[in-house]
């Protein structure tokens, strides 16, 4: 079971991954598109071009996951957009409303006292 904790790293891939790939092309697609380890306890979301469906990939530990989430009748409609970059960070409250098929930062939830410092793992 995957338990999404504020102390996870969550990024979100700006541009869609091509969903025929497996769990391997979504590995390579985190070191080579989001520079990032993808064995490092990072777990990345990745949306399919008609934004109907969802992958998140991460390692536990002792293996990865590649979940998929297809909504039945609607779209994810907010999904970030490049900023400048190939991924955004999201927290793990606003990963939950995205995979919800919501918006993150529309979610009126009360801001952080202190953030967790997921970089001193």
């Amino acid at each position: 079971m995957i338990q999404i904790t504020p102390h996870m790293r969550v990024l979100v891939a700006v541009e869609p991954a091509d969903f025929r790939c497996g769990m391997d092309g979504l590995a390579q697609l985190c070191r080579q598109r989001l520079k990032d380890d993808p064995l490092g306890g990072t777990m990345f979301v990745f949306r399919n071009r008609r934004r109907t469906s969802v992958k998140v990939l991460v390692y536990d530990g002792q293996g990865m996951w590649l979940c998929q989430k297809r909504m039945s009748q609607s779209r994810f409609e907010w999904w970030p957009t490049g900023n400048g970059g190939n991924a955004i960070s999201l927290k793990a409250h606003e990963l939950q409303v995205l995979l919800s098929g919501g918006d993150p930062y529309k979610t009126g939830a009360v801001p952080l006292w202190r953030e967790v410092n997921t970089q001193n793992r």
